[in-house]
């Protein structure tokens, strides 16, 4: 049996979280296999990554440093998670993927867009989702919803002008990856959301 690989993207306090866990219940009370990770982290070795990437405290960090851990991270994480799951033809929930990195390095940060796709080629060539589904909440209500920034976050702590440029920059993948990337509106409940979600899916074949 095939698996598949969905991941979830939005700005911080979009939901995906939450979206991902009702998912998973959907899934477990259909008694359909499946497999919940996040990047950067998802495995020991990413998870150290993701630690290194979000201390507060790695204040010195450069933009093309992050990006290339952010690709490290993604490398490991997809040989000892992705992969296997995959390979046990379960479904995949991934918060978090390459979409991220695009927007949060290249839009966020202004980093060159060729030069992320080529430290994420790899990834692109041989792993690319069967759907990411993006949660289209803007980052200031985003932000609203979780109460304001984690002081410990470094991602978090980059202002409100980086997390605007982040949400126009998913806005502009969408026209860009028309094939790859759903926009789905979560102004509602978390519950409809999650009905939203699972209608997607659905029409796409991915669950029954």
């Amino acid at each position: 049996m095939k698996g598949a690989f969905i991941t979830f993207e939005g700005c911080e306090g979009a939901g995906k979280s939450t979206q991902i866990r009702l998912l998973a219940e959907y899934l477990s009370k259909n008694k359909i296999p499946y497999t919940v990770t996040r990047e950067p982290g998802g495995t020991k070795i990413s998870e150290s990554i993701r630690e290194i990437i979000l201390d507060g405290k790695n204040t010195a960090m450069t933009d093309e440093c992050e990006a290339l851990l952010y690709a490290a991270a993604r490398v490991q994480h997809l040989a000892d998670t992705v992969k296997p799951a995959l390979d046990r033809g379960e479904i995949v929930l991934c918060d978090r993927y390459i979409f991220s990195s695009f927007a949060y390095q290249g839009y966020g940060r202004g980093l060159d867009m060729t030069f992320l796709k080529e430290i994420n080629r790899y990834a692109m060539e041989k792993f690319m989702p069967d759907l990411t589904l993006f949660l289209d909440l803007p980052a200031v209500n985003a932000f609203a919803r979780k109460h304001g920034a984690d002081k410990n976050d470094r991602i978090e702590q980059a202002g409100e002008a980086f997390h605007n440029r982040v949400y126009n920059g998913y806005k502009s993948l969408l026209n860009e990856y028309r094939e790859n990337i759903l926009p789905v509106d979560c102004s509602g409940t978390k519950f409809e959301t999650n009905e939203k979600i699972i209608q997607i899916l659905r029409s796409r074949g991915l669950i029954s």
